[in-house]
């Protein structure tokens, strides 16, 4: 039996050993993938985030916990410019992804979404498309074409994302005929089959049952040794089983970010430490 490797307030139930992994801890000079440094999200006027400087190592797991309201899914959405969709955006400070300013004013943000896939809430697989054209829309949009190498990439991508054996006989089914654990497994396969650095996921088990939940997690888990994946997760319990560093937001701001063993057992944070043990939340 696995014992849990992170020790939770007694305001959090611990996640049973069967369903605990347990994170490498990235040493404290591991590369970033993300340097941010004093980045503001402006809504109109309205700020979401305000004077964030962080660093997210690569090939972890990094959780954004905290209420509802307080800018994680505004900065999740910042790290691949997807708020660029919002109308009267303003943004200041930067967001350095390997060393590049991915709001400089020569950047793509097509090119850059590229690089760093993301994962929605709810699964949204395209509803005329097959399971295989879901997972295959991406690279036939950036011009592949050769049968080989589609199949070659359908197959990795359904492998990668643990859904291959569950739907290998069904490929030209609707990808809306499978379960909802299923459809986010196709869509996290969808993700990861133009072979992006990063995956961003903003609560991606929310929807699920138990069982699916689960088996996303353990996905997480195993695609963290090839990607850099940055979780936005209402549920505590499971950024203690996936994540490897936890970065805790509190009104638009970052409160406090550490190594998820830390944040949980001896935050440094009064705040931190109130919304953990659910004195709000």
């Amino acid at each position: 039996m696995i014992e849990p490797s992170i020790t939770l307030p007694t305001m959090i139930e611990p996640a049973s050993p069967a369903q605990t992994r347990t994170p490498q801890q990235p040493a404290e000079s591991a590369r970033a993938a993300f340097n941010v440094r004093s980045l503001s999200i402006f809504y109109g006027e309205k700020a979401a985030i305000r004077d964030v400087t962080i660093d997210i190592p690569e090939k972890t797991v990094t959780a954004i916990i905290g209420p509802s309201g307080c800018g994680k899914s505004t900065f999740l959405r910042c790290l691949n410019r997807m708020h660029d969709l919002v109308p009267n955006t303003r943004v200041e400070g930067e967001a350095l992804f390997y060393g590049s300013n991915i709001y400089a004013p020569d950047s793509d943000p097509t090119i850059i979404r590229r690089k760093i896939g993301m994962v929605f809430q709810k699964s949204n697989p395209f509803p005329t498309m097959s399971v295989a054209d879901n997972v295959l829309v991406g690279l036939r949009l950036n011009g592949v074409r050769k049968r080989a190498v589609l199949n070659q990439r359908l197959e990795k991508s359904l492998r990668m994302a643990a859904l291959w054996d569950e739907v290998k006989g069904d490929l030209h089914k609707p990808g809306m005929s499978l379960s909802g654990g299923q459809q986010q497994r196709l869509c996290i396969a969808r993700a990861i089959a133009v072979e992006p650095e990063v995956l961003l996921m903003d609560e991606p088990a929310s929807a699920l049952d138990p069982i699916a939940t689960m088996k996303v997690e353990e996905l997480i888990r195993e695609l963290c040794t090839d990607y850099t994946i940055v979780i936005v997760t209402h549920n505590m319990q499971q950024a203690g089983r996936v994540s490897d560093r936890t970065a805790f937001f509190y009104m638009g701001k970052l409160i406090e970010f550490d190594a998820t063993e830390r944040i949980f057992s001896n935050p440094k944070e009064k705040k931190t430490e109130d919304y953990i043990t659910g004195r709000f939340g």
